[in-house]
């Protein structure tokens, strides 16, 4: 009797949940199509209930891969959360598409609904490719404006000419992209629970879910959409591959990194180099068997020559002739062009360039880039159209929130010493992903930040560990760094005001502006350490507040990590 009891739940569970599905899938996609057509119709009915059931399966082959892998069953709030954050890039990506037309500056990608200008060539070039009799492989090689490497054009076109209908549609990639990029929810969720626990993971779960800079590159046409997610399921592999060295452990880092490959070949060799720099910080060693140990070598070789390779052939066609070494060209031409743009776009940077010997261009380019997009500028500058000051400011008030913890989270590990290894190394590698987006794009407002948001889930899951492991052991340090940044932000608004307005402010130098932050900063300190009695920890406070073994799984505290 009880075992008939449970069939009918079950039965009644899935039959509710398969209601749930058909609806939304018609609902969803007869709302798509309505607003394709500026609201006079359903026409490409059918190909958005086709996109947005792959964009359903997508959610769901990650949450039972998840599923499969974890000992536990995962909580029924992270499914939740999982069709919320598609749902929520998915309803940004809408918005864009209604409100840019309208509110824009009058562009033509705004005109045709795209937030993005390199979301716009690449999905043109895929609807073109889809109507043409071309191969979809042209992809990889006829359209280098386009996409430089041709993984994202392929899937686009494959999407456009089996599933589009007569007229572009470009809201169907959009449901592909908001589904994919809601994925990484569920695999730095994971990564989070596996290294520091539970809370550390909801942190960092509904922290990826919100974060305007993953929103916004999820909620349109961009590579980034995808490489979010691969890199969050990249390091949850490694992270269950330290305490499990399972084949499935292998193939969470693998699959994901192989997907990588043919979205950006360049990417592809940062996270290979980022994946190696946490396993050696970590201290992972080589398998005891020697039989083992020499496939893992043949492995890493032959993934390496594979990414090197990809990457050199990718970029060969960006090198004049006679180059070698298209990669390394690549790298060096990418900052330089980076510098002669981020000089001719400003003013004030080419002031600034001349006062300085050529050398330290490039360093104070990296630092700016760091900032941006820079709050104070982002509040003060009204030239932007409304829709435009919005974003801009949204996106740069999460920057800078999430750039407050990432600079204190390397200090902790001084003051207070309480991060494992594995938090060592991922600190590490971060801040080299966040100096190397830098130096590739300087100051650029739009492709820094998407090239460093690719790690926004190893971002914000340090971001959760800064936040748990102060509740557990307060550190005054946190409270200084957050207000001396606080300051020195405040030193730069009349800055941008003089920029910007008829207001009148004496410091019109900006490292001057930038001393007074520094100097505003220093004397907190000193103030904030003359009234500050150091008192001994409350009784019971853990002396590690990093990974709390209490928090992690058995064999996560068996292996150390």
């Amino acid at each position: 009797m009880s075992t008939l009891t449970l069939s009918q739940k079950a039965f009644r569970t899935l039959w509710k949940t398969g209601a749930a599905a058909l609806i939304s899938l018609v609902l969803i996609s007869g709302a798509l199509a309505w607003v394709s057509s500026d609201f006079q119709g359903l026409t490409g009915w059918l190909s958005f209930g086709a996109v947005v059931l792959i964009g359903m399966g997508i959610l769901t082959g990650g949450w039972f891969a998840l599923r499969a892998s974890e000992p536990e069953a995962l909580p029924s709030q992270l499914a939740q959360l999982l069709i919320f954050a598609a749902l929520l890039r998915l309803g940004m990506g809408v918005f864009w598409y209604i409100a840019l037309p309208d509110y824009g500056h009058g562009s033509p990608l705004e005109l045709a609904g795209y937030i993005q200008p390199d979301a716009y060539a690449r999905d043109t070039a895929a609807w073109k490719l889809a109507e043409s009799d071309r191969p979809l492989t042209a992809a990889f090689g006829g359209y280098p404006k386009a996409d430089q490497y041709g993984g994202l054009l392929f899937v686009s076109a494959l999407i456009y000419r089996y599933l589009g209908g007569e007229s572009h549609l470009p809201l169907m990639m959009v449901v592909i992209a908001s589904s994919f990029s809601g994925l990484s929810v569920l695999f730095a969720w994971g990564l989070a629970r596996r290294a520091w626990g539970e809370k550390a993971a909801v942190l960092t779960a509904w922290g990826l879910t919100l974060y305007p800079e993953a929103v916004h590159l999820g909620s349109s046409q961009m590579r980034e959409a995808f490489m979010i997610t691969l890199t969050a399921a990249s390091f949850y592999g490694l992270i269950r591959y330290s305490q499990n060295r399972s084949l499935l452990s292998t193939a969470w880092i693998l699959l994901p990194f192989l997907l990588f490959i043919p979205i950006s070949p360049p990417i592809a060799v940062l996270l290979l180099g980022g994946l190696l720099l946490a396993a050696a910080g970590m201290g992972l060693k080589l398998p005891q068997s020697q039989q083992k140990k020499r496939l893992f070598w043949v492995l890493l070789v032959l993934i390496v020559l594979v990414v090197i390779a990809g990457a050199a052939l990718a970029l060969a066609r960006f090198a004049p002739e006679g180059v070698s070494n298209p990669i390394l060209y690549w790298i060096v031409k990418s900052a330089q062009y980076q510098a002669h743009r981020s000089e001719v776009a400003s003013g004030w940077v080419q002031k600034y360039f001349r006062r300085m010997p050529e050398e330290l261009h490039i360093p104070f380019l990296v630092g700016y880039g760091v900032l941006r997009p820079l709050l104070p500028a982002a509040i003060i500058d009204l030239s932007e159209s409304p829709l435009w000051y919005g974003i801009t400011l949204w996106r740069s008030l999460g920057w800078t929130i999430l750039l407050a913890f990432l600079v204190y989270a390397p200090l902790r590990v001084l003051t207070r010493g309480d991060a494992d290894r594995f938090t060592r190394a991922l600190i590490l590698v971060v801040w080299v992903m966040i100096l190397v987006a830098s130096f590739r794009s300087g100051g650029d407002p739009d492709d820094n930040p998407r090239y460093r948001a690719t790690f926004s889930s190893l971002q914000i899951g340090l971001a959760a560990w800064v936040w748990v492991a102060q509740q557990k052991n307060r550190d005054i340090w946190l409270r200084r760094a957050l207000v001396s940044m606080g300051l020195v932000m405040a030193w730069l608004i009349p800055w941008y005001l003089r920029r910007y307005t008829a207001f009148d402010w004496p410091v019109i130098d900006l490292f001057k502006t930038l001393g007074l932050g520094a100097a505003s900063a220093l004397l907190y300190f000193i103030w904030d350490w003359a009234r500050t009695e150091e008192k001994p920890d409350p009784p019971g406070t853990e002396a590690n507040s990093g990974a709390g073994t209490e928090d992690l799984p058995a064999d996560a505290v068996e292996s150390g990590a």
